[in-house]
């Protein structure tokens, strides 16, 4: 094993150290912990859960940066092992391939501070001008955000699914529960353009689609969104689900169209629905949940823009707007346009791989606010 990687990698565990606050989050623990003795701690059940939620998070926090040290020690043992002449190459080996993954897990994870990174996302597809070919496409994007998903270990919900004319689909929102599942799916926020030999042109030419992704954190009841109810539209409908076979033959299923304005003075239209679940009143609960979630992301957006730090992700869906192209003829190639990040891997991105690419967003975000 080279001692050159091994020392580098003791050199990021240290540094890793003191970038998490490592001490510091010791002692916000116990402040934290300190305050769920008062008597009247859960008279506030709300405030009552976050600082719980809070609590779990620096312990799982230093917990994770006590499991890289425990590993760096481990190495060490070994190598004094080694130095005897015992064969532990293999051992050696293994150790280091955990602490590379854990390390890099956990580097990433430290970028993840902002105040919804925590939440669960919902992410919601509409294909742009093109029919069949946008509607293919936005189906495929589709099928590698679930695969990513299930690779990563969250739960996908489908909210709504609704099927294209010949290929493809027209619209769909799915749920992605887990640890940070919006921290990271955020880097997937905006158009996604295709580029390839379209399979429903007889003459075989090259055609170019873009599909929107829009990416939002489900709010909670900790969240205030002010909704007036008189600027939402409800419409009922058939439940269908992927694929167009029926549910059910009952309008169970809801759509809430609101209009209304944003605190920039900008006209919106906003449509959340929702069809998994079995009763209209479940589907038109869990519908509010979403319409609340994608007007909250509207206006973090808006301060974000103010910020300067992240473009509209609701741009028209055209040239010029997306974030990164998929192209499969004349060469093979995926590019993200924010990072400069690219691969000619397209099989195993549509697959579901897609670290190196949200890693690489949240880095340089990470590096533009440190900038600032």
């Amino acid at each position: 094993m080279n001692s050159d990687h091994l020392n580098e990698l003791f050199e990021r565990v240290d540094a890793l150290r003191g970038y998490l606050d490592y001490e510091q989050r010791k002692v916000k623990i116990i402040e934290l912990q300190e305050q769920t003795q008062d008597p009247n701690f859960w008279d506030d059940p709300d405030e009552a859960r976050k600082i719980m939620k809070k609590i779990d998070h620096e312990k799982e926090m230093v917990a994770r940066w006590d499991q890289l040290d425990e590993l760096r020690d481990s190495i060490r043992v070994y190598q004094e092992f080694l130095e005897e002449g015992e064969d532990v190459k293999d051992d050696i080996k293994r150790e280091v391939k955990q602490l590379e993954k854990k390390l890099d897990a956990l580097e990433l994870q430290n970028m993840l501070r902002g105040e919804d990174d925590h939440r669960d996302a919902l992410l919601t597809f509409n294909p742009g001008a093109g029919g069949t070919e946008s509607q293919d496409w936005a189906e495929m994007l589709y099928r590698m955000y679930t695969r990513w998903a299930k690779d990563n270990d969250y739960e996908v919900s489908v909210i709504e699914y609704q099927q294209g004319d010949v290929a493809g689909l027209k619209s769909a929102t799915i749920q992605v529960e887990g640890e940070f599942a919006y921290g990271f799916l955020k880097a997937e926020s905006g158009v996604h353009r295709l580029v390839r030999i379209s399979p429903f042109d007889s003459n075989s030419r090259r055609h170019t689609s873009f599909c929107s992704v829009f990416v939002s954190p489900i709010v909670d009841d900790t969240i205030e969104i002010d909704i007036d109810s008189s600027n939402v539209e409800l419409q009922r409908f058939r439940a269908s689900g992927a694929g167009g076979q029926h549910v059910n033959k009952t309008e169970t299923a809801v759509r809430l169209v609101w209009e209304g304005e944003l605190s920039d003075g900008s006209k919106e239209q906003v449509v959340a629905e929702c069809q998994q679940e079995r009763s209209q009143k479940q589907n038109r609960d869990k519908a509010w949940v979403l319409l609340r979630s994608k007007i909250y992301e509207l206006e973090k957006q808006i301060k974000e823009r103010e910020k300067q730090k992240l473009e509209d992700s609701k741009s028209k869906i055209e040239w010029g707007s997306q974030i990164r192209s998929y192209v499969f003829h004349p060469y093979n190639m995926v590019k993200d346009h924010r990072t400069d990040h690219e691969t000619s891997n397209v099989e195993a991105v549509m697959d579901g791989e897609l670290d190196e690419f949200i890693n690489a967003y949240l880095l340089s975000i990470s590096s533009s606010s440190k900038t600032e």
